[in-house]
């Protein structure tokens, strides 16, 4: 039986738009004028709608009211709104009120497709769950093998609700964290910085059969290289000058559990080749040991850096990125994922109110929308910090645009950017990519001296401002000649050489 869809919306043409592409998929298809008749025709015993696509303005019942009123009697039917006002605080308030996804009008047939598959695979996962946890059924008995039991589902729930999320682009991360979490496949988390990669790393070791055994996290950036080894693989006593006892590695103490590599990037030269032994071959050799010990790990490496072009440039090992990048999970930056930042302020606020003791309990909307719109090239660690110091220093319990930091309410100028300039260039011929490859440079380069000035050239404090590794940064310096242009560096040699070599 093919699936049956409702759509809704006040211009003729888009419907019937809509229509053709649907039933072009294979869908049963009605359409309905407004919300008005929508809501008629969900009211219906005899029709059964898999999923609604609506329309957000319309007149009289508009898209909203119809999502406020099919939430109350038919709560297990997604609706998806349409909106030509791709506006974020739009898509926002549709969220909060429980719209499964929107779509924006022009739309692409597949962005339409793919939504509908998702509503159609959600609106179903809820259907059989209802019917394999209600029902006595023999035959219910192959449905319950296809589905989580209630209670390993209940603690999917519970883990994955610690990581806030309600855009599309994190419910297929949550759903792809289900699917790979129980097996004991490497997983390679990728993102940028602030995107929160250990929290996703530790769901997915809660989440797995080894979730009794322990969780042990390494930030590749924050060992010395002289000490890697030790660190990772442990030591015998004597193998070196300092080694009074044996030590565990990190890898020995990860047995039966899930060793996590932060910043996998980073990894000495060395080390990419003792790793890539001890997980083919699921051993431990300790520094100045003579054995060799079995270990039981699950890998789990997280990177903001590109390793594809790592790898063409020698400096990561090719068979070691298709050992990690057998499941690949790439976590969206902030920006991408806007219809998140409400959820987020409310979950910060309400986490720093309690632990700060302020009595600040919201956001004006004004100001709610300003975070939204603002860009944050931090991330959710960038949008933590700002709401803690926000807190922190209100003096009301409710936090105002006033409030607010002033790159935060100004936003990211082009001028900011380095490309207000491009704006007096002429249109460049050639190759897309090299063009935007050369601005891009430019740019960077521009936003590296301008760290590095406000720090005084101290490479290890600009590198967190950037929020980069300070081993990243020294070779952006290189790559782009900044090393000798310290202002103290031609008179009294190059204090940024001098630091890099510590």
């Amino acid at each position: 039986m093919s699936s049956r869809i409702l759509v809704v919306d006040d211009e003729r043409n888009i419907r019937r738009v809509l229509q053709a592409l649907l039933e072009d998929e294979g869908y049963d298809v009605d359409s309905a004028s407004d919300g008005d008749e929508a809501r008629g025709m969900l009211r219906r015993a005899q029709l059964r709608y898999d999923v609604v696509l609506t329309d957000l303005r319309m007149p009289g019942c508009d898209g909203m009211e119809l999502l406020r009123w099919a939430q109350g009697t038919h709560p297990d039917t997604p609706i998806v709104m349409i909106t030509a006002h791709g506006t974020v605080d739009i898509a926002v308030e549709a969220m909060r009120a429980g719209a499964f996804d929107f779509i924006t009008k022009p739309f692409e047939e597949a962005e339409l497709s793919a939504i509908v598959s998702k509503a159609l695979a959600h609106r179903e996962a809820n259907r059989r769950r209802a019917y394999a946890i209600g029902t006595t059924d023999p035959a219910a008995e192959t449905l319950e093998t296809e589905i989580p039991a209630p209670g390993d589902d209940d603690h999917a729930q519970e883990v994955l609700g610690e990581i806030i999320g309600v855009s599309a682009a994190m419910k297929e991360v949550f759903a792809l964290l289900r699917k790979v979490a129980p097996s004991p496949t490497t997983i390679l988390i990728r993102g940028e910085s602030g995107t929160g990669k250990e929290l996703v790393a530790d769901a997915i070791h809660r989440l797995s059969q080894r979730s009794e055994g322990p969780f042990i996290a390494v930030n590749c950036t924050a060992i010395p290289e002289s000490l890697f080894e030790s660190e990772l693989f442990g030591h015998e006593k004597g193998a070196f000058t300092g080694a009074v006892t044996s030590r565990p590695g990190r890898f020995e103490l990860a047995h039966k559990g899930t060793l996590f590599l932060d910043e996998i990037g980073e990894l000495p030269a060395a080390m990419q080749v003792k790793l890539l032994r001890a997980l083919q071959e699921r051993i431990n050799e300790r520094v100045g040991g003579m054995a060799a010990t079995p270990v039981d790990v699950r890998l789990i490496a997280a990177t903001n850096a590109d390793l594809e072009t790592m790898v063409e440039a020698g400096t990561f090992r090719e068979d070691l990125f298709y050992r990690l990048n057998v499941v690949p999970i790439r976590l969206p930056p902030l920006r991408a994922r806007p219809s998140d930042i409400p959820v987020l302020l409310r979950h910060f606020i309400a986490k720093f109110s309690e632990r700060l003791q302020r009595n600040v309990d919201r956001i004006s909307p004004d100001a709610e929308m300003t975070m939204v719109r603002y860009p944050w090239p931090g991330n959710i660690r960038q949008l933590e910090n700002v709401v803690e110091r926000m807190v922190l220093l209100s003096e009301n319990p409710s936090i105002e645009v006033d409030d607010l930091p002033a790159e935060v309410r100004e936003g990211r100028s082009a001028s900011e950017l380095g490309l207000d300039s491009l704006r007096d260039e002429p249109v460049p011929e050639g190759n897309l990519k090299e063009i935007v490859k050369v601005h891009t440079q430019q740019v960077e380069r521009e936003l590296i001296m301008k760290a590095l000035e406000a720090d005084t050239w101290n490479v290890t404090q600009a590198a967190k401002r950037l929020g980069i590794s300070r081993k990243g940064l020294q070779m952006k310096m290189k790559e782009y000649d900044l090393r000798d242009k310290s202002p103290d560096s031609r008179a009294a040699g190059d204090p940024v050489e001098e630091e890099t070599e510590q």
